[in-house]
């Protein structure tokens, strides 16, 4: 069940962040054992000004392509799996929609089960046990 916010800056057009979308989701599924269809993305597309970024902190050189990942996961995963998640995440976006790897940045936060509300406000994951 996680949550992704990606901020990048704005122009992208519906079939590319629909392209981003299907490559986030296929390698959620993929490396970070996310069951399929469970999918809650945000795009936030920055005006100029409003993604601010060292071009060259641990990687780089970034272009105006950066994007900033970050995802809300309700548990936590290996450091192996996460690992192998952040490879294969580049690797799809540098097949679709074509973001260059040095232009991806991917933090995870992790939270309780309590903390999910999916609706009707009821904790639905401590429901499930």
């Amino acid at each position: 069940m996680p949550y992704a916010r990606i901020s990048l800056h704005q122009g992208h057009s519906a079939q590319w962040l629909a392209a981003f979308s299907r490559s986030l989701q296929q390698s959620l599924e993929e490396a970070f054992d996310v069951p399929s269809h469970d999918c809650f993305q945000v795009f936030h597309q920055c005006a100029p000004g409003e993604l601010v970024y060292d071009p060259e902190y641990f990687g780089g050189p970034r272009s105006e392509g950066f994007v900033l990942i970050h995802i809300t996961a309700g548990r936590v995963r290996t450091t192996e799996r996460k690992q192998a998640f952040y490879a294969r995440l580049v690797e799809r976006l540098a097949a679709s929609p074509g973001v260059r790897p040095e232009d991806v940045m991917i933090i995870i936060s992790t939270t309780a089960e309590e903390d999910w509300s999916f609706s009707m406000g009821r904790a639905q994951m401590l429901e499930r046990r």
